[in-house]
């Protein structure tokens, strides 16, 4: 699990760094790097040490989207076939550990919709983005089309895709695509400060719930089905230890220290949780 030729991946201080690691194609998507990702997602969300994952890249981009220095990628039409971007958005999608973003240089095609389903992008401020699938002829992917008007709105969403021009982190945080901005050099800190809070203050299997309240429940048609799931969950505070602890370390003024674990101590009876 720890050889890897596409991505770096390190864990300190209950932070797992995952990179992009091909600065000399400025960290242009391949085959490999999807797999790798994939695998490094499901070994941070596995590792009861990590709590939050910072996901990166080496040198002066994040990345500049597919590798088409070798012609491209091979494509599967067979059902089973899944393209590889959105294999990562969709890892992200699903994790029990928040994920945050940290984006400099270019963020364009597949360097942007891997990043859509994490809890936090944070941009330098030379960073570009673009969706820029209608120039080279294709599609989008990443499930980017389900992701991006979720965070900016379909006016946006429809103007950024359908124009495929590529834009600076001004408006892309104008526009809610990032939620704050960084001198480049200052980027990776501002990432770590915010995760070292995360870790620090918040409870894992809080956390890993309400993400997936809010990605899985936001879209249904009245919030009657939200209240019937948030009842369920409220029912269990009472034996709940990490609610305890929470209560008491805001009275006692202290660092909450939360032991339940996001793995194998969420409830049972979460939808999602019985999904394949």
């Amino acid at each position: 699990m720890g050889d890897y030729t596409d991505i770096t991946y390190r864990v300190a201080d209950r932070v797992a760094t995952i990179a992009l690691n091909r600065p000399h194609a400025r960290n242009g998507y391949t085959m490999r790097m999807a797999d790798e990702l994939t695998a490094a997602l499901d070994r941070a969300d596995a590792d009861e040490d990590v709590r939050v994952v910072v996901l990166t890249g080496e040198g002066r981009h994040f990345s500049v989207g597919a590798d088409l220095s070798g012609g491209g990628f091979d494509f599967d039409s067979s059902p089973e076939w899944q393209e590889p971007a959105g294999r990562c958005s969709k890892r992200i999608f699903a994790m029990n550990k928040p994920v945050i973003a940290a984006l400099r240089g270019a963020a364009i095609g597949a360097g942007i919709t891997v990043t859509l389903s994490a809890d936090y992008r944070l941009a330098a401020t030379d960073a570009r983005f673009g969706f820029v699938f209608v120039r080279r002829g294709i599609y989008p992917e990443g499930a980017s089309a389900w992701f991006l008007p979720r965070l900016v709105g379909m006016g946006r969403a429809l103007d950024w895709m359908i124009s495929g021009r590529v834009f600076g982190a001004e408006e892309a945080h104008a526009a809610g695509l990032v939620h704050s901005l960084h001198p480049p050099e200052r980027l990776l800190d501002a990432a770590y400060e915010l995760a070292a809070d995360l870790v620090a203050n918040t409870a894992p299997v809080s956390v890993a719930v309400t993400r997936q309240l809010l990605y899985r429940m936001s879209g249904v048609d009245s919030p009657f089905p939200v209240h019937e799931l948030d009842s369920k969950l409220i029912a269990t505070i009472g034996t709940n230890p990490d609610a305890v602890e929470g209560v008491l370390s805001f009275l006692q003024k202290r660092q909450p220290e939360f032991r339940l674990s996001a793995n194998t101590d969420q409830p049972g009876f979460l939808p999602w949780r019985q999904d394949p």
